[in-house]
């Protein structure tokens, strides 16, 4: 049987999603935990894969079993049995062919940066002092939608298929407590893709590029023009959505 896990993790301690030799990653602590927990050797497959330092707030991924588990019991012990900074918070059975990774059909990735010290975001956003001009980053981002090759974003030598993704949504937005907000919902991301953007335009706010410029960048398809990415640690997978057929999510 197939089961649809909905999770959350604070990446600061692992090299990314995937599973790598001889270093911690999120995919290899649960799948460790799983094993043991079922006496069994058991894979996880992840809606796609998170780079070093980088968290989610929403997280899919699916795993086979050769009988029906109890949701309810496995949950509670296998949070019980992972880390802190890892929470399951729902199993689901689902029909045998969904795939968290070839089934999703957005995702969307959200970017917090603060501007003033703050001791409860030092791992969970991009403490940046420079004063910011979030009208013409928002009439920047807004331009994303315009385009649909993103090579200008796309970390060299990471075997992809195609450049092309369709951006639905990309804003920036100020929280109560004054930390900046950017959200970004694509059907599918490039590797470094969304911390590119965000440098970019974050040099866009603070006066290096016009909104012109930053259009030029992208349509170059060059990635030497783009800005330095921004910090892993601000970086946040928020949410995978699926066909309600497949799944629907519990959060």
């Amino acid at each position: 049987m197939r089961y649809f896990v909905e999770l959350r993790y604070d990446g600061a301690a692992y090299c990314g999603w995937q599973r790598q030799p001889d270093m911690p990653t999120v995919q290899q602590t649960i799948e460790q935990a799983l094993t043991k927990l079922l006496r069994k050797q058991t894979e996880i497959v992840g809606a796609g894969r998170t780079d070093t330092g980088v968290n989610a707030s929403y997280y899919v991924a699916h795993f086979d079993t050769d009988n029906q588990i109890d949701s309810t019991l496995v949950l509670y012990k296998l949070n019980m049995m992972l880390p802190k900074d890892i929470a399951v918070f729902s199993i689901s059975a689902v029909s045998e062919t969904a795939h968290a990774r070839f089934d999703a059909l957005e995702r969307e990735y959200t970017y917090f940066i603060s501007q003033t010290k703050n001791p409860f975001r030092r791992h969970s956003a991009w403490l940046y002092y420079v004063q910011l001009d979030i009208d013409a980053m928002n009439k920047a981002a807004a331009k994303l939608m315009n385009y649909s090759d993103f090579t200008s974003f796309a970390k060299l030598n990471s075997n992809n298929k195609t450049n092309i993704c369709r951006i639905m949504d990309a804003h920036w937005s100020v929280e109560d407590d004054g930390i900046l907000r950017f959200t970004i919902r694509a059907d599918r991301f490039l590797r470094n893709m969304v911390r590119s953007i965000v440098g970019t335009l974050v040099d866009v706010g603070r006066g290096r590029y016009s909104v012109e410029e930053f259009c030029k960048i992208v349509e170059a398809r060059d990635l030497r023009l783009s800005s330095a990415g921004a910090p892993a640690q601000g970086l946040f997978l928020s949410d995978v959505v699926y066909d309600k057929e497949i799944f629907v999510k519990s959060i």
